[in-house]
């Protein structure tokens, strides 16, 4: 019995160690080649999501003197998550060693999904990061056009519906301290519109550091929720994409060496959809994500206002320009969000576990 927990606990936190050390070390290969080839995107004026002029948001971007920082950092956190998973998962095909056998977290039943979620979302980022750099300016900005980008997320989501629709039974979600909420076929547009919720909460890359440690809090809510449910392959795996993304951290923290990219955002907010239903932890989503939430709602509080007030609630949007706005320098700014992240984090966990 003591040598399956060491067991577990080895395969959860040392392969979460292994990752971080792994992408620390890849990091340097990754920053020369982006900056060799200089994979940022050109300047643009800003603009705002109703197309004028973003004049504060341009304002605050003028401030910071500083030289050209590339895009495509997302590689190094799914990079090394692939990269882990694949070598565990072969090693325990090609050698007749039990160790590698109980290491290896690639199982059908818990990763195969999130893992898929990964890689998909993290290579259509990628195609728009590529497009950003190489000055393709379909959209303000360059890159993919948002539809294309909303339209790749959808199909996403509409196979992962279809997943847990129809091979895992899947019909409803869990409420806590309430019960089952049955959606029968409704299950499937859900699924898809949380996809796409999580996706807008991509705007949080916005400040050196700030999304990274986000999504540090968040995956850590879902291990956490993933381990006390016995899922260790889930728990593994969310613990090496942590590593992965914290190695990642220690290079964007101000003054960043690259920035995260769509290749990054679209990846995770793409896994995060697929675990926070294979945990039946949907519910807490909003409470445990809850920074990217505020992102969002300040967007929608900020057009809604405009087009129909005739004026801003705040004095940027997404809220994080809000705050540097206000005068709050970049770095305090990530690092309340931080605060805030952790502890909304926590709670959401608690509330699932205790609530079942």
């Amino acid at each position: 019995m003591q040598e399956a927990v060491l067991l577990d606990v080895l395969k959860v936190f040392g392969l979460s160690t292994l990752s971080f050390f792994v992408a620390f070390l890849a990091t340097p290969l990754l920053t020369h080649y982006l900056y060799a080839y200089k994979m940022w995107r050109p300047h643009t004026s800003r603009k705002a999501t109703t197309g004028e002029h973003a004049s504060v948001i341009s304002g605050i971007m003028r401030e910071r003197t500083r030289v050209e920082t590339p895009r495509m950092g997302g590689i190094l956190i799914w990079g090394t998550t692939v990269f882990i998973a694949l070598c565990l998962w072969a090693f325990s095909h090609l050698y007749d060693n039990t160790l590698f056998a109980k290491l290896t977290f690639l199982s059908r039943n818990q990763t195969w999904l999130p893992f898929a979620a990964l890689v998909a979302g993290s290579l259509i980022g990628l195609l728009d990061d590529w497009m950003a750099v190489r000055g393709r300016d379909t959209y303000v900005g360059g890159g993919l056009d948002l539809k294309a980008r909303v339209g790749a997320v959808i199909v996403i989501g509409a196979v992962g519906a279809w997943w847990f629709y129809s091979q895992l039974e899947m019909r409803g979600i869990h409420i806590p301290f309430w019960g089952d909420l049955t959606l029968g076929i409704f299950f499937i547009p859900f699924f898809i519109f949380t996809m796409l919720a999580v996706f807008a909460g991509g705007v949080i890359d916005g400040l050196d550091g700030l999304a990274g440690g986000v999504f540090a809090s968040i995956l850590a809510a879902y291990g956490g929720i993933a381990f006390f449910q016995h899922q260790l392959d889930l728990a593994t795996f969310l613990g090496v994409t942590i590593g992965a993304l914290l190695a990642f951290l220690w290079y964007n923290i101000p003054p960043a060496r690259f920035y995260m990219g769509e290749t990054g955002m679209l990846g995770l907010t793409s896994m995060l959809t697929v675990i926070a239903f294979l945990t039946g932890a949907v519910a807490v989503l909003p409470i445990i994500a809850f920074p990217l939430v505020a992102e969002v709602a300040s967007d929608i509080i900020q057009i809604a206002s405009k087009h129909f007030r005739g004026k801003k609630v705040f004095l940027a949007a997404p809220i994080h320009h809000h705050f540097e706005a206000l005068g709050w320098p970049h770095y305090k700014v990530t690092m309340r969000f931080w605060i805030v992240g952790v502890v909304c984090a926590i709670m959401g966990m608690v509330i699932h576990l205790i609530g079942k």
